[in-house]
């Protein structure tokens, strides 16, 4: 017997009694099965979020989006339904580390990730050879202070000719415009390590180093005009100590760099992640 086509709603409203009973009433009467269901209500921003699993034996995703269009004009919904079996569409922009790439692609060929790698694009060729290996297509477009506004528009029909419907910098060491930020608002996850903003600019590690810092970490977060300011989808972090050489730190803040990454990277594809003003709420 063929598996029931399986959907994914997300939906946050202002917060008022009775939302989720009008919402379950609605999926009932549809003769959907509720296969879990996760709700947030935040008391700061009167917001109430849905992470709602949907099976549905007869209704397509039109027929439950069509449906689903009075109740949401009623309770003033932002709202998407997702069908899994559609993976998102992901272009990885890399510079010249590869740390935060193979972990991504790892998970994506063992099937962590639920992700289809519609690419890797870089401003350096230094990873091509990784592309090259997996048979994905790789773009070089190379930038400089003077070509940024052009980069910009190569890397902008990219995105649009390969339909990524989410872009992650996988450490790509350039700062996108504000134009570019805006044009990709929401759909796109930067990478960095969690010494911001103490220490800016090059060799940040050895400058951890040199301050005794006992905790390395890293954030993942939407990106925004305000420079590595994005609302923060995940952080890790790990403990060190005053033996710990710059080397070993830089290597366990690659890992912890890549592990965090990947699970935003998933939590987003999984269509988990809602936007709360400048924060988000992630529903697990």
């Amino acid at each position: 017997m063929a598996q029931a086509p399986e959907f994914i709603l997300l939906l946050k409203c202002p917060d008022r009694p009775g939302i989720l009973a009008e919402v379950t009433r609605f999926f009932a009467a549809l003769g959907c099965d509720i296969r879990d269901s996760t709700v947030f209500g935040d008391p700061e921003t009167k917001t109430f979020f849905i992470r709602m699993h949907l099976e549905s034996p007869t209704a397509t995703g039109d027929e439950i989006r069509g449906g689903f269009e009075p109740v949401a004009r009623r309770l003033d919904t932002d709202w998407t339904v997702h069908n899994l079996s559609k993976k998102m569409r992901v272009l990885i922009a890399v510079s010249k580390s590869a740390h935060c790439l193979n972990d991504l692609l790892f998970k994506w060929e063992n099937g962590t990730l639920p992700i289809d790698v519609a690419g890797i694009v870089s401003n350096h060729e230094d990873l091509a050879p990784i592309a090259e290996w997996r048979g994905l297509p790789f773009h070089h477009l190379p930038v400089s202070k003077d070509t940024k506004q052009q980069q910009e528009q190569k890397l902008r029909a990219l995105i649009t000719e390969t339909q990524a419907e989410l872009v992650v910098l996988a450490r790509y060491m350039q700062i996108l415009t504000d134009d570019m930020c805006g044009f990709l608002e929401g759909r796109c996850i930067n990478i960095h390590h969690s010494f911001l903003p103490s220490f800016k600019g090059a060799r940040p590690y050895h400058q951890a180093y040199e301050r005794g810092v006992k905790i390395i970490g890293a954030t993942a977060h939407y990106v925004t005009p305000a420079l590595d300011e994005g609302p923060i989808i995940e952080q890790d972090v790990r403990r060190i100590t005053h033996a710990t050489t710059p080397k070993e730190m830089m290597r366990l803040g690659h890992e912890v760099e890549a592990q965090v990454l990947s699970r935003a990277v998933r939590w987003h594809a999984e269509h988990r992640v809602l936007l709360n003003g400048t924060k988000t709420v992630v529903l697990n």
